[in-house]
């Protein structure tokens, strides 16, 4: 048979064809079915469907749940948790993906992600480390805002459009960093150090935009997490959507619902500062208006007490020279009672001092009667001479002289020098001062 022949015989599928047709033979070997996985990237869209992933630990399968079954559910199916399903497997054919339509869920228990998550999360709050009372407050203007999220993100691209919007004065210093998968884990906490020692930053955003417990998972790394509460500065986590929980977001001291609104948390934007500076500038005014108009008030009051400015000032010159009059009126008569009181005092001084005199006049007189009475003359007068030796002392004792001494002896009217030729002693009925030689 010819090259041509076969491929004429072969026959050539198209997309739709061989998607139904794998879908049959599914159906035919396997549905219904039973799968029993972990939920995964959960979703409940509007219309009341239910669409998300089962996995275990080395595959997942894409699942849908429509309205109906979904309003027969007796439980709130949540991330990570452990279901069992009865469905028909097939495939998506606008996508060409296996799917599962899922009819029935009952729930067998928690994944070991989610029994992972629940016991750090137990062992870290044990520690304290949630406790509200250790949180750091945000500063309402930052001098400089850190970030860390992936390069190219969604997450990126909405932060600094909103931070663009609110604070456009300060500036941002940029950390990149991995934000899903384990591997992530230490570029973040390089990213979180790096903008530690970075001057000046007073808040740090880390955000990432939503997706499953395994896209989120190294933000519920135990190491992360010490690094976050250990931050010099408050950190403002924004991850996943509003319903997503993380332990980094337990750890921040602020926890937003989505990058956007960590932008809008981490300082006042300059628009309400601006607003409130004009609703300060507008009450400031008022208060000054408010003032002047008070002091103009006050100001027409006074000028209608004055009347005409000659007039008030004529009242005030005849006010002063009354004044003046009882000024010199009450200066005067100080001045005479001043005087009075002096020539009282100055007579009073005379009187005193011409009575000490007289006393020291009188005391004087008689001690110079008694000095007069010590005169030595005066006793000379009386018929007794003093006597001295060649020294010029007096003798007055037999024991001062000796036989042939030469001594003077003093009179009234003048000095006699004699010979000492004998010595008697004279006799005890005798005066002793009165010796004869």
């Amino acid at each position: 048979m010819s090259e041509t022949a076969l491929i004429r015989q072969r026959k050539i599928w198209t997309v739709s064809a061989l998607c139904l047709a794998v879908s049959d033979a599914l159906n035919s070997r396997f549905n219904p079915i039973d799968v029993s996985g972990e939920l995964s990237s959960f979703t409940r869209a509007s219309s009341g469907h239910l669409y998300f992933s089962l996995k275990d630990a080395s595959g997942q399968l894409r699942c849908a749940m429509f309205k109906r079954s979904a309003s027969l559910l007796t439980f709130n199916p949540k991330e990570g948790q452990r279901v069992e399903v009865t469905g028909k497997i097939g495939v998506y054919e606008a996508r060409g993906d296996l799917q599962l339509v899922v009819e029935s869920m009952r729930p067998i228990g928690q994944g070991d992600l989610f029994e992972q998550y629940l016991q750090l999360k137990a062992k870290l709050e044990a520690e304290g480390i949630f406790d509200p009372a250790t949180k750091k407050v945000l500063i309402v203007k930052p001098r400089k805002i850190g970030l860390v999220t992936s390069k190219g993100a969604a997450a990126l691209h909405d932060v600094a459009t909103a931070l663009r919007r609110r604070v456009p004065h300060i500036p941002v210093v940029f950390a990149p960093s991995l934000v899903q998968g384990q591997d992530a884990v230490a570029p973040l906490i390089q990213s979180l150090e790096y903008l530690y020692q970075q001057p000046d930053i007073d808040v740090i955003l880390l955000v990432r935009g939503g997706g499953s417990i395994d896209d989120l998972w190294c933000f519920n790394d135990e190491a992360l997490a010490r690094v976050i509460v250990n931050s010099p500065v408050p950190v403002v986590t924004g991850i996943g959507h509003e319903t997503d929980f993380t332990i980094a977001d337990f750890c921040a001291d602020v926890r937003a619902p989505t990058p956007t609104a960590a932008a809008e948390l981490c300082a006042t934007s300059q628009v309400e500062l601006i607003d409130r500076m004009n609703q300060y500038a507008q009450l400031l005014t008022e208060a000054i208006y408010k003032r002047i108009d008070g002091l103009a008030q006050r100001l027409d009051q006074i000028q209608s007490k004055l009347g005409r400015p000659s007039t008030w000032i004529h009242l005030q010159h005849r006010e002063l020279q009354k004044n003046a009059q009882a000024l010199s009126r009450v200066a005067h008569q100080s001045c005479v009672s001043q005087q009075h009181r002096t020539s009282i005092l100055r007579s009073t001084a005379q009187q005193r001092v011409q009575r000490y005199l007289d006393q020291y006049k009188h005391h004087l007189s008689h001690n110079q009667e008694q000095l007069k009475l010590l005169d030595p003359r005066l006793v000379l007068q009386r018929g007794y001479t003093w006597l001295t030796n060649e020294k010029g002392e007096s003798v007055y004792q037999m024991s001062q002289l000796s036989v042939s001494q030469s001594i003077s002896g003093t009179l009234v009217d003048g000095e006699v020098k004699m010979l000492v030729t004998q010595i008697k002693p004279s006799e005890k009925n005798k005066f002793e001062s009165k010796n004869f030689i």
